[in-house]
């Protein structure tokens, strides 16, 4: 780095040498940003390049920590770098559109790709490590995210399977992590020359499954968190002379965006390459970040994409559902879209594409459990409704610390000192602020706490 930086490597290295920057995006699927910047418990500055994003300009103490406060739980916000919320708004996702993220977790870019997509059309987030895509399920959960299906899966398998069906394809690729260097010293201690020829050759395997995925016209975002430019310009230079139906896109420059360098790549002619977006840690606020757009020339119409005919629900399955939603919700779900996994209900996206023999972890909005003759329903039930949609509440103010920590920590809450909107028993999605965190069950005058064990705070 000191022999492609020149001068400016000094100010790289004292940069990287600094306190890592930390950001929260703000989840448009709960509420605006500026309504969230008049209520937030946090010193916020605008990110320049995200209207929904902010850098937490303050030292904030543990009890206030982001990450414990309950708006958090609440699903207002989602802890992500400045930089990190660069690739989103470069795919610039609308709604009714087909998005796929192909490298998902933890969920930061996914749950920005829903809230762009206003839960509208569809998303499919897919991570091939086991263990972490249920970090990114969990995450889209949080956020309210109806329209996902979340997917384990592999991008060659992916692509042999769906082909090019989606409108746009976010590739965050598995990379050396060097942009993350203050944010991790232990990536640091991971580096090696060779573990950057190893992620080189791996994103090449990606990105070849990525272009599979895109429609003819639609657009293909990739992007890393590392300086090194045989990640990042010679990747892209790579694809682009073995697929020549996709185009390197120029993007509107913000403050702070620095172009691609191709002279840092020998021997490849290709000053389109300036057109990518490097960020700098000593030239903003924020750690390091690349992202490419590239635009895949239209040549041919996509043939839709066929869906499995699923078996209608019995009656009873729906007289449940209908008999809780009268009881509960001001929802009327599209029975067409209802379909039961085992003893799970989900209402699917709109017109989604065949999964099967792909392993799916969610195809959809998770509602909850049928067990004999009782719908159960699920935490994501609760976080992906709106205020207007709940018919039973039990409202929590923020200034009612001692209750809402406890309903945060599994403990049961008395109706003598709470608002509740329906005198009989049942459930009621208990709410903080208008803003559900999760259900509870009135039983003779108590909420018997449903928030579910793994999130609960002891």
């Amino acid at each position: 780095m000191s022999e492609l930086l020149g001068e400016e490597y000094p100010a790289f290295e004292t940069a990287l040498n600094q306190a890592p920057v930390a950001g929260l995006r703000v989840n448009t699927l709960k509420i605006a940003p500026q309504e969230f910047f008049e209520i937030s418990p946090f010193k916020l500055v605008p990110v320049p390049w995200s209207n929904s994003g902010f850098e937490l300009a303050s030292v904030i103490d543990s009890e206030t920590m982001p990450g414990s406060h309950p708006y958090h739980a609440a699903g207002l916000y989602y802890l992500q770098e400045p930089s990190a919320m660069l690739a989103v708004e470069l795919l610039d996702p609308q709604p009714g559109e087909r998005i796929l993220d192909l490298a998902a977790a933890p969920g930061g870019k996914a749950s920005h790709i829903a809230a762009r997509l206003d839960n509208q059309g569809l998303l499919v987030a897919n991570e091939i490590h086991p263990r972490r895509v249920w970090d990114l399920a969990q995450n889209l959960e949080r956020c309210g995210v109806r329209n996902a299906m979340v997917l384990n899966e592999s991008a060659e398998r992916m692509a042999d399977h769906f082909g090019d069906i989606f409108d746009r394809v976010l590739l965050d690729a598995p990379c050396s992590g060097e942009g993350l260097f203050r944010k991790n010293p232990q990536s640091r201690l991971q580096w090696s020359s060779e573990a950057v020829s190893g992620c080189a050759l791996r994103q090449a395997t990606l990105l070849e499954s990525a272009s599979r995925l895109v429609r003819p016209g639609g657009l293909l975002v990739y992007s890393t968190c590392t300086f090194s430019p045989e990640e990042n310009e010679a990747a892209i230079a790579a694809f682009l002379h073995a697929h020549t139906i996709f185009s390197l896109e120029a993007v509107e420059h913000q403050p702070g965006f620095s172009p691609g360098r191709p002279d840092w790549i020998p021997d490849v002619d290709s000053t389109d390459l300036h057109k990518a977006i490097r960020l700098w840690p000593h030239r903003i606020s924020g750690e390091g970040n690349f992202v490419a757009r590239l635009r895949k020339r239209t040549t041919w119409e996509t043939p839709a994409s066929k869906a499995r005919s699923r078996p209608r629900l019995s009656q009873k399955i729906y007289d449940l559902i209908d008999r809780f939603s009268r009881d509960c919700l001001n929802v009327d779900f599209e029975l067409s879209r209802l379909v039961l996994e085992g003893s799970y209900l989900y209402c699917l996206p709109q017109n989604p594409p065949e999964t099967f023999n792909l392993h799916v972890i969610h195809p959809g909005w998770w509602l909850g459990v049928v067990k004999k003759d009782r719908f159960e329903p699920s935490h994501a039930l609760a976080m992906g409704l709106k205020r207007t949609e709940l018919r039973r509440v039990v409202s929590l103010s923020i200034d009612q610390t001692a209750l809402v920590s406890g309903y945060l920590r599994g403990e049961n809450l008395t109706e003598i000192h709470l608002e509740t909107s329906h005198p009989s028993d049942g459930w009621s999605v208990v709410t903080l602020d208008g803003y559900p965190l999760g259900w509870g069950k009135q039983v003779k005058g108590l909420i018997k706490n449903n928030y579910p064990r793994g999130l609960r705070r002891f």
